[in-house]
């Protein structure tokens, strides 16, 4: 008896495996892919928002808690921002950090 039920767990449990193999595989066919980073992207998204929104880089990197230089590498694709950075930056601009990254997956793809 156990045997049996042993089998149709196993059976239960790699049809829901290759289910969620293939559910994954078609969201991200769905949505173009799997994106490469690039921080050219990033820094014109930002960019962007900051021009916008009317505020400075001494203005938004103060509300982000970060130095104005460091802002202006990012902006310009020359360093590459972390994730807390990328955080601060979409809270300063009055954003979750989710909108944040997903307006720059946009602009990679338009400008890919």
């Amino acid at each position: 008896m156990l045997r049996i039920i042993a089998k149709i767990l196993t059976r239960v449990y790699y049809r829901r495996r290759l289910f969620f193999s293939f559910l994954i595989h078609y969201l991200l066919r769905k949505r173009g892919g799997a994106v490469q980073f690039d921080n050219n992207a990033v820094g014109r998204t930002i960019r962007s928002l900051r021009n916008k929104k009317g505020i400075s880089q001494d203005v938004l990197s103060g509300f982000a808690g970060i130095a104005r230089t460091h802002l202006t590498m990012i902006e310009n694709g020359d360093k590459q921002a972390n994730f807390e950075t990328l955080w601060k930056i979409a809270n300063a601009l009055d954003m979750r950090p989710s909108e944040l990254v997903a307006l720059i997956e946009d602009e990679i793809e338009r400008n890919g």
